[in-house]
């Protein structure tokens, strides 16, 4: 009997511990946040309704990061980053354009990426780990996320979009 506790004690916690990976669940309204772009324009997530959105979070030292930034340019970005109902927001958690700069230019990314040195957009959804992706839909809500890469993963997430696109 104290072995069966023990066990439903630790599947429990796992299953806490699971549920904290992520500060806003599925299905929330994404939270407020602004960020600011190499011009110094402030886009606004709220301002970002009617579109759908793919929130990135890396860092330009991150393995993981810099195995999947260039799926995202090449199967989501060049294929659906001239849409006006479509948009991604990359964001480099800790990383200002001192780093950033250098790694756009000698990586070619086009899609926009913005700064976000001291994890203010970061902490509202989470509080380590990363890659992340986050996936709003146009109503202001996550319907999808993920923590780390993995290939099969990722191509899940372009399939998503692909279908949610393709509804329109």
């Amino acid at each position: 009997m104290k072995s069966i506790i023990s066990v439903l004690a630790l599947v429990l916690s796992m299953g806490l511990a699971a549920a904290q990976e992520w500060k806003q669940p599925l299905h929330a309204t994404v939270p407020d946040f602004v960020v600011e772009n190499k011009q110094g324009q402030k886009i606004n997530a709220q301002s970002l309704r009617g579109k759908l959105v793919l929130i990135n979070f890396f860092a330009t030292w991150c393995p993981p990061c810099r195995q999947e930034l260039p799926r995202l340019q090449e199967e989501i970005w060049q294929k659906w980053g001239g849409r006006a109902d479509f948009t991604v927001m990359v964001l480099a958690r800790e990383e200002g354009w001192d780093k950033l700069d250098p790694f756009i230019r000698d990586k070619g990314y086009t899609f926009p990426i913005y700064p976000d040195l001291n994890r203010g957009v970061f902490s509202l959804f989470a509080d380590s780990q990363i890659p992340r992706n986050v996936l709003v839909d146009k109503d202001g809500k996550i319907i999808y996320q993920s923590i780390g890469y993995e290939p099969e993963e990722f191509s899940s997430l372009v399939s998503l979009i692909a279908s949610k696109l393709e509804k329109e």
